[in-house]
């Protein structure tokens, strides 16, 4: 067995191909032997073996003990690793801790930290002994193995494990960490992490066990803090550098946002050495990144991997960031405000390395650049950090950020009067800065809260630098922040500002320059949109967009496209006058870059802006709907992936964006061919764009439709009946589901009674798809149907529900309210959950007034039943003994889901409004996790806030659907809806009856509005 697993090694190994596969078959029958673990073991320990050999098994290794160790993994694959072979594995493996090779100790450790996961302490209670002994054994090689199993484990630690953990390793890492002679500084880097790591952990669980913190984490806080404090003031060198000032900040940051009130006593000795960190970083910074005018020596960490000095910077700015979030711990940063600025713009200039990536790629300019990149680094982290503060301390962030560019701007002209040639450096690192807070500069002028020149600062600073040829990025740089500044600006000074951005799109200009020019002309026609002041400009501004876009790849190109975009919004003529240009070119981008989401949807504005246009509406449909037409008729496979979806969601934008009644075009030539897509396609996102479409048709133009035919006498209803049984098929995906819902409901809006007998073969077929479909999005879509009809057709739709059985034979009134209530509090969309939560206080009325019978036998899941003496839930405990539910009638869980929904509609105010209601974050006790809002109880009961918060983003969609804007629903307060509907309630004789279900949650909101409970 052993000699075959070795001939299999050798075999993946091998360079050949053929081998290697016939290696990795071989490999997989293997696995399920009972030594397979054991042999890879040994191999991988054996000191005379092949490196390649042991780090392959070290690999294998890794991965079996994923796969096989425990059937309760995520990645488990059975068979189970039996327990002959687990305990031989555990008894051979720690000997690798102490391997000369370092990624062996790695792979060693990484399965030693994987076991203990799950053995640890029941099946192996000596680990944490070995361990302890490797760390005080003076080892090096032992040292680093043991450490790199900690920092693993801790990193993966369970609430249950953490209790033991704690009181071991803890007064260990202090030891390594405070023994600068004996331990390097990687080892003490490692320590610090360790316990950072085993903190976060500490504060997670402080809301199941407020004691952790107090019994674990703070008898060690005043040594490790201490010890913390004296770190940082050790000048790198033989016992200090960048990588373990970094790890130090980083637990002081966990510390002071997690454990504020403990850690106030050292805030005061702690914060002149942070200090100190960032004043002498920004000169190391300057030299060494910035201007690289010295080498840098960059730290590295034990397993080979270099620690950029940005890093400690990052750890810095993260610092000042968590004494924001404490309220407790602003004013020293407010305080502080000027001086913070000072060095936060030092650290936003441009670095040499930057400027030579944006010169070889204008893309990676155009990303880094933008305000919502993803990218990171140095500069964008400082102007995150200056962002944060100026939101917090407004006022007094603008006075003390413009004293700090007064003085910024007066040494920058020592600098250049020396000759030193990054003057430059600074005055762009000003123009981002004060560009970026552009709004709160001009508020606090407004306010008389800040004497600030805007007019003299553009003349004197930003006009003078456009006029020297010192750097691309100066000059670009002083357009973007000119035009960010636009309201302040005279007339005059805006054309000779347009002037240079129209002479900055020229083609002789640097990338950097026209990249600028883009951004500053979007600015422009942003602010002067229902001005006429820069229209001169629009057709020269037009002509150089359109060669930049075919010049660029897609991140310049989605920047021009933005602009082109927001130039065809200002004057109705004028994008008349450019339609022959522009639309060929958003049709040929649009047909290139189907692939691209970002490019398309660029694409789609400018056609929303072309087909609206009426002057210019007919002849761009002339332009687009053939070739539309064409992809749509082309077989699947002689077209690329997804362009059909694509075309789809195109010709949508034209009906819903072509001035009504719609052209013969887009009824007669393109109607056919998307209904035929639809319904001929398998792929999912072809269908759910061809629903999409069809719903556009149906709201916009209905009685069009409905009169059109084809050459067999169906008519355009009969396709969409068609579309919505195709979506709603068995046989189809459940996901083709995840939008017909909003046809279906456009459809009986516009219909009505001449459904007929379609009507409730609709509806069967959606309760259905409801039985086949699992994922939220698909299930949301097809309850709010019913959701819809219960707010308009609600006897109609009781008596459909209550005549049909589902497939198990109960009433399919009981099996919808079973599935929409369970789901109720995880809807996402701000209309979704106001059309559900309508209709559920629609419901209840009528059951309230009616006593209607066909609900009373109907009963669902209520709250969650927790034991006096439970305690932490561990995974294997929650296998053992799954929780226990309240089982309540379905009415009384309807009002229960109310109540949470004004919960959500108050605290979504609340958000709006920080002013009114902040948190408090006082210093008691409560702080270790228990705080909670004024809404919010002690029990466990729906956190509803939490799961909204997560969707909050996708209400946005909500705001340009023409169905969603046009309901009145949409138009509801739901606080004062869901308010005036309870209190009407509380008045009910029935309202005792619901009183006794209520959690301490529920209570609070009630009592909130003035309802007793």
């Amino acid at each position: 067995m052993k000699a075959a697993l070795l001939e299999t090694l050798k075999k993946i190994l091998s360079l050949e191909q053929p081998a290697r596969l016939l290696g990795e078959q071989q490999l997989q029958l293997l696995e399920v032997t009972p030594e397979f673990g054991i042999h890879l073991v040994e191999f991988t320990l054996d000191s005379q073996g092949d490196l390649g050999i042991r780090q392959l098994a070290a690999l294998i290794l890794k991965q079996y003990v994923e796969a096989h160790w425990s059937e309760q993994s995520e990645k488990y694959n059975p068979p189970e690793t039996p327990e002959l072979t687990k305990s031989a594995i555990r008894q051979l493996l720690p000997q690798g801790l102490q391997d000369p090779t370092s990624k062996i100790r790695s792979s060693v450790a990484y399965a030693i930290s994987a076991i203990a996961y799950w053995d640890w302490p029941e099946s192996w209670p000596g680990l944490f002994e070995i361990l302890m002994q490797a760390l005080v054994s003076g080892n090096g090689h032992a040292v680093h193995g043991a450490m790199r199993v900690l920092t693993e484990f801790t990193r993966e630690v369970t609430d249950i494990q953490i209790p033991h953990v704690a009181p071991v390793i803890f007064p260990e890492m202090y030891r390594i960490f405070s023994q600068a002679d004996v331990y390097n500084i990687r080892t003490r880097s490692r320590a610090v992490e360790i316990f950072n790591s085993s903190v976060v952990l500490i504060h997670s669980i402080t809301d199941i066990n407020k004691n952790a913190a107090k019994s674990l984490l703070f008898p060690n806080l005043p040594m490790f803090v201490e010890a913390f404090i004296q770190s940082l003031a050790v000048p790198d060198g033989e016992k200090s550098d960048c990588g373990l000032k970094m790890e130090v900040l980083k637990c002081v940051t966990t510390l002071i946002k997690s454990f504020p009130k403990q850690m106030s006593q050292w805030l005061d000795r702690l914060l002149p050495q942070v200090w100190n960190t960032l004043t002498l970083s920004a000169s190391i910074y300057v030299k060494t990144v910035v201007n690289m005018s010295e080498d840098s020596t960059d730290a590295v960490d034990s397993d080979g991997e270099v620690l950029g000095f940005e890093n400690l910077v990052f750890g810095v700015f993260d610092f000042i960031s968590g004494l924001v979030e404490v309220t407790k711990f602003r004013d020293p940063v407010r305080k502080s405000l000027e001086q913070l600025f000072y060095y936060i713009i030092l650290y936003m200039q441009i670095t040499e390395e930057q400027m030579q990536s944006w010169s070889e790629c204008p893309d990676r300019f155009v990303e880094d650049e933008d305000e919502d990149t993803f990218s990171y680094s140095v500069r964008i982290s400082g102007q995150d950090l200056l962002l944060s503060l100026a939101s917090e301390f407004k006022h007094e962030a603008a006075v003390g950020l413009c004293a700090t560019v007064r003085q910024h701007l007066q040494q920058a002209g020592e600098s250049k009067s020396s000759n030193n040639p990054h003057w430059w450096k600074i005055h762009e690192s000003c123009m981002l800065a004060l560009g970026s807070v552009r709004d709160l500069i001009i508020d606090s002028i407004q306010d008389g809260k800040l004497e600030f020149d805007v007019n003299g600062f553009l003349n004197n600073v930003v006009l003078e630098d456009l006029n020297m040829d010192v750097s691309p990025f100066l000059l670009g740089r002083a357009l973007w922040v000119a035009s960010r500044f636009a309201a302040a600006l005279e007339e005059n000074m805006t054309r000779k500002f347009m002037e240079v951005a129209v002479q900055g799109l020229q083609p002789s200009q640097s990338a950097a320059v026209r990249i600028s020019a883009v951004r500053a002309v979007y600015n422009f026609a942003e602010h002067f949109k229902s001005s006429d002041i820069i229209i001169q400009f629009l057709p020269s501004v037009v002509e150089q967009l359109v060669q930049i876009s075919l010049q660029y790849a897609a991140e310049t190109l989605s920047l021009v496209m933005e602009v082109i975009h927001i130039v065809l919004t200002i004057s109705n003529d004028f994008t008349a006058s450019c339609e022959n240009k522009v639309g060929p070119l958003a049709i040929a981008l649009f047909l290139k870059y189907t692939h691209d989401p970002v490019v398309t949807s660029l694409a789609h504005d400018i056609f929303k802006e072309l087909t609206s246009n009426p002057k210019v509406s007919q002849t761009f449909q002339a332009r687009l709907v053939p070739t539309v037409c064409s992809i749509l008729q082309s077989p699947p496979d002689k077209i690329p992936l997804g362009m059909g979806s694509v075309a789809l969601d195109t010709l949508c934008v034209l009906v819903r964006n072509s001035p009504k009644p719609l052209s013969g075009l887009i009824i007669n030539q393109a109607f056919y061919p998307a209904a035929q897509v639809t319904l001929s396609t398998d792929d999912n996102a072809t269908m759910q764009s061809g629903g999409e479409c069809l719903r556009a048709y149906v709201s916009e133009a209905y009685d069009v439709i409905s009169q059109w035919q084809d050459a067999q006498g169906n008519n355009g209803v009969h396709y969409v009946i068609e579309v919505i049984s195709q979506l709603l098929s068995p046989k189809t995906s459940e996901f083709t589901a995840a939008f017909v819902g909003k046809l279906i409901i456009a459809l009986i809006k516009k219909a009505g009674m001449a459904l007929g007998e379609s009507l409730h073969l609709m509806l069967r077929a959606v309760l259905s798809k409801m039985h086949q479909s699992e994922t939220l999005s698909v299930m949301q879509s097809l309850i709010l149907v019913f959701s819809s009809l219960f707010n308009t057709q609600l006897e109609a739709v009781l008596d459909f529900l209550s005549s049909i059985p589902d497939p198990t034979g109960r009433p399919a009134l009981d099996f919808l309210l079973t599935e929409w209530c369970s789901r109720q509090s995880l809807f996402f969309g701000a209309y979704e959950r106001k059309v559900s939560t309508v209709a559920l206080c629609t419901t209840i009325q009528h059951i309230i007034q009616s006593n209607d019978q066909r609900f009373q036998a109907i009963t669902v899941q209520g709250d969650e039943v927790f034991t006096a003496t439970e305690g932490i839930r561990t995974r294997s405990m929650a296998v053992r003994a799954p929780p226990q539910w309240t089982v309540i009638p379905i009415v009384v869980k309807m009002v229960k889901l109310v109540v949470d929904e004004l919960s959500h509609a108050i605290e979504q105010k609340q958000n709006a409004s920080m002013d009114e209601f902040e948190l408090d974050e006082s210093w008691g006790d409560d702080e270790l996790g228990s705080d909670d809002d004024a809404l919010n109880g002690d029990d466990s009961g729906n956190d509803v806030g939490v799961l909204y918060s997560e969707f909050d983003s996708l209400d946005d969609d909500d705001d340009e659907d023409p169905d969603v804007i046009n309901d009145p629903i949409n138009d509801i307060d739901m606080q004062v809806y869901l308010t005036e509907f309870l209190q009407q309630l509380c008045q009910q004789p029935c309202y005792a009856a619901f009183q006794p279900h209520f959690n301490q949650t529920e209570k609070q909101t009630l009592k909130h509005i003035g309802v007793h409970c």
